[in-house]
């Protein structure tokens, strides 16, 4: 089914202040195959990425570690007179029925879209970008839906860049740290009162022990904080009553992999101690001048959490990560006291639908009218609580204890 129904639904974009006079004619490629996009995403990679799930390193990544076949491995690019203006992943999977191409990572990030040339796209109409994703997605076949899971809007120039990127509606909000310095974030995001509640939760942390931080990059010691990381994770995921996205098949080889120096990945460890055992991770992708946290995790020790080990690691990843010389700290997806307390962008990212049968059609509409039960839940916190709590019930039922911090690394 045509793009350009789907267009219809989506509010127009701003007023743009410039646009080109004559537009190109892209030239659209599908392919099953990584290495045959590879020069075309180095030259979009180059610039700014959103998402880690932007980075041919990270997919390439992915694919090998979840053994996708190559069938269902999609890889589209759009180019103007020989330049590539955007490029999109996909994966086929069949979810409940219905055969669906979406994103690799899926929510292993906080956010992910196209690979674009961001300058170029919105110097074209509303009209013409819409004809550009049509260009493009008419060329898939064998797939009921194309869904798009949260795309950041991005406005460039005064244009929201995916607007006509099908049907869309907000799902989420994508917090980011976007500082020249620790100065500027410390001056800008923490009042005195804040500065004193920090203080005083440092020394509780301290009153138990030595305290020391440091940021590992990869070798032998990297494995055996991963596997404590996953652990602590997993304790908080049964406590919380959600199912563990880590415990999916391949997940773990993949975060494994990501280790590994040939990947082209650099991937940062932030790690707190006290007295030496680990008490915090945070699990970070660095890309140019930006960092992407995709992990934290902390103890579950009752004693220990009085120090607030989670929110004293993050203030110590504050006092340097915009000293390193990042201008953008990635906080991820979905609200939380810290994203609250240290970032200062909020993005909304939402969900982009294109059917191509009927079947997507169908699939569409009633995933659409879920995010919109689910936002007026999330609205409810009464409702929330007795949601989780049921789900966690069901989760311990047919469940294992899942081992504490205190275990073997499993190594």
């Amino acid at each position: 089914m045509a793009l350009e129904a789907y267009a219809e639904d989506t509010p127009p974009p701003r007023q743009q202040r410039q646009r080109l006079t004559v537009v190109p004619v892209a030239t659209v490629t599908v392919t099953h195959r990584i290495e045959d996009v590879a020069a075309s995403w180095a030259a979009l990679e180059a610039a700014e990425i959103e998402s880690p799930g932007q980075s041919a390193a990270f997919t390439r990544t992915w694919v090998e570690a979840m053994e996708i076949a190559e069938d269902d491995q999609l890889y589209l690019t759009a180019a103007f007179d020989g330049e590539p203006v955007a490029l999109l992943a996909l994966w086929r999977r069949r979810v409940k029925g219905v055969r669906l191409l979406s994103w690799f990572p899926g929510p292993h990030v906080g956010c992910n879209a196209p690979l674009v040339d961001a300058e170029r796209l919105a110097m074209l109409g509303s009209v013409e970008r819409a004809a550009l994703w049509s260009a493009m997605l008419e060329k898939l076949e064998g797939a009921d839906l194309i869904y798009l899971k949260s795309v950041p809007q991005l406005f460039v120039a005064g244009v929201d860049i995916f607007a006509e990127l099908g049907q869309s509606i907000e799902a989420e909000t994508l917090y980011r740290a976007q500082f020249a310095s620790w100065e500027e974030a410390n001056t800008t995001q923490r009042s005195k009162s804040r500065r004193k509640h920090d203080r005083q939760q440092g020394e509780r942390l301290e009153a138990l022990g030595q305290v020391s931080f440091e940021e590992v990059r990869g070798g032998p010691e990297a494995m055996p904080i991963l596997e404590l990381m996953f652990r602590q994770r997993a304790a908080r995921f049964l406590a919380m009553g959600v199912p563990d996205p880590f415990a999916e098949p391949g997940v773990r080889a993949f975060y494994d992999a990501t280790l590994s120096p040939t990947g082209g990945l650099d991937v940062r460890l932030q790690v707190l101690r006290l007295d030496g055992e680990i008490v915090a991770v945070r699990y970070n992708i660095a890309h140019g001048g930006r960092l992407f946290c995709l992990i934290s995790s902390m103890s579950d020790d009752a004693t220990i959490q009085t120090g607030s080990p989670g929110k004293q690691c993050l203030l110590r990843v504050m006092q340097t990560v915009f000293d390193a010389g990042y201008r953008v700290f990635d906080m991820g997806a979905g609200f939380t006291d810290e994203k609250r307390h240290w970032c200062n962008l909020k993005l909304p990212v939402r969900q982009h639908y294109v059917p191509l049968t009927t079947l997507g059609t169908m699939a569409a509409k009633g995933h659409f009218g879920w995010q919109v039960l689910r936002q007026k839940l999330k609205a409810n916190k009464a409702v929330m609580s007795a949601v989780k709590a049921v789900r966690g019930r069901m989760l311990r039922a047919k469940g294992e204890t899942p081992r504490t911090e205190g275990d073997e690394h499993g190594q």
